[in-house]
């Protein structure tokens, strides 16, 4: 690194031998001919800019004050420009997290009441929907959407997952969230999204009023099990419980 005096500039890699010329300031550097047409040089040189010339001088990064420009790697803007003037899109590298997503939908072995779907097609993996009708139990007859959103870091992070249907439940509250053990401290890499959807699944065929979310329901299904009965299958053909007005979902 070559730190200038007088100066908030300083230079990291990529200076040629012999870079600073005797009774002046300015560091020697090349610049990759095909950068030219993007960027003004001699205004790189001024006392407001740092430069990062990295990579074998593939990439130049340059930071002032307040604002980062980032011009990309030569050879990748070469790619790009040959892709397209072949007609063809950039490909787009996976992250890790797809990779593994891409396995866990390929092996899914979903129970006869629960079905997937990408509602931004199968370019985005990352985001779908999983709709879940019970056969029996309280909410026999009901349909119940889930959104799923999973983090590029998948599996070593749980998937955001959120009931997108209104639905009267002790362990799903009226904003959609989820009481589940495995999308929050039990989540472990080895866990996939089959293993998320039958805990979905075991919800309604076993809501848990020990850990609830909407507490009332909660409540109502700890004393009195009828009444909870009757309050579900009121929600689910739409109408009011309580104060709170539930949309139809049958």
């Amino acid at each position: 690194m070559l730190l200038f005096p007088n100066s908030n500039w300083y230079i990291i890699g990529g200076i040629e031998k012999g870079s600073t010329e005797q009774g002046t300031r300015k560091p020697r550097f090349s610049v990759d001919s095909e950068l030219k047409p993007e960027v003004d040089h001699n205004s790189l040189l001024s006392s407001d800019f740092s430069f990062f010339n990295l990579l074998q001088k593939k990439a130049l990064l340059v930071f002032s004050p307040g604002r980062m420009i980032n011009l990309f790697k030569v050879k990748e803007k070469q790619r790009e420009t040959a892709a397209n003037a072949n007609g063809k899109a950039p490909v787009k590298k996976q992250s890790a997290g797809e990779l593994r997503l891409h396995k866990d939908i390929s092996e899914l072995n979903l129970p006869k009441i629960c079905s997937i779907s990408f509602p931004n097609g199968k370019d985005d993996l990352m985001n779908f929907e999983v709709t879940i009708q019970p056969d029996e139990g309280f909410y026999l007859g009901g349909k119940f959407v889930f959104t799923f959103q999973v983090s590029p870091i998948y599996p070593h992070e749980a998937p955001k997952v959120k009931c997108k249907t209104k639905v009267y439940h002790p362990n799903i509250d009226l904003e959609g969230n989820v009481c589940l053990n495995i999308l929050r401290e039990d989540w472990k890499p080895v866990l996939n999204i089959n293993t998320i959807i039958y805990g979905l699944v075991h919800l309604f065929t076993q809501p848990n009023y020990e850990d609830p979310l909407n507490h009332d329901a909660a409540a109502v299904l700890r004393d009195n099990p009828k009444l909870f009965e009757s309050n579900v299958k009121r929600a689910m053909v739409g109408g009011y419980v309580g104060q709170t007005f539930f949309p139809r979902c049958m």
